[in-house]
């Protein structure tokens, strides 16, 4: 009989005790942070969505070799002896042209690998985190837009003819 009424004395000392501590969190400001209308401050170096200044890039696929999931694919092709001399920001002369360099971002660990790789630091990561979607395919992101002067080892200035 004895261990019945201290067991009850137990349930109600736990309900006081927790009530205590919901009563002096209940006056304390709110740290909730209301999404999307505020959004953390992330530390400076936070590792995001990938972005690549394809006008500095030189195409020489250290990134794509750096990364450990490969989800970076880069095809290049030699620029024509006869074409004025391209350079990027930094002054490195581009030799290659590039004309597909793709990110797969389903498949990067946000390692930050090939950012390091990059001679010409055209590859960054920014601080965007936000980007969810609908179709799987739209997290491969296309930053070349130039197409290849040479198809089939016919280049494509001088067509064949026939």
């Amino acid at each position: 009989m004895l261990t019945y009424f201290r067991n009850i004395g137990q349930g109600i000392m736990t309900i006081v005790s927790s009530m205590a501590i919901a009563g002096r969190h209940l006056f304390t400001p709110s740290v909730t942070l209301q999404y999307p209308k505020e959004k953390w401050l992330l530390p400076e170096r936070s590792r995001m969505r990938l972005m690549n200044k394809i006008e500095d890039c030189i195409g020489c696929g250290q990134c794509a070799r750096s990364c450990p999931t490969e989800c970076i694919l880069v095809k290049t092709e030699k620029r024509g002896k006869e074409e004025a001399p391209v350079f990027a920001s930094d002054g490195t002369a581009k030799k290659l042209r590039t004309y597909v360099f793709d990110i797969d971002m389903a498949l990067c660990c946000y390692c930050g690998l090939c950012t390091f790789a990059c001679p010409t630091q055209c590859l960054i990561m920014t601080g965007e985190y936000e980007y969810s979607v609908y179709d799987k395919d739209e997290h491969i992101y296309h930053f070349a837009a130039e197409k290849p002067l040479t198809v089939a080892g016919e280049s494509r200035q001088n067509p064949p003819e026939g």
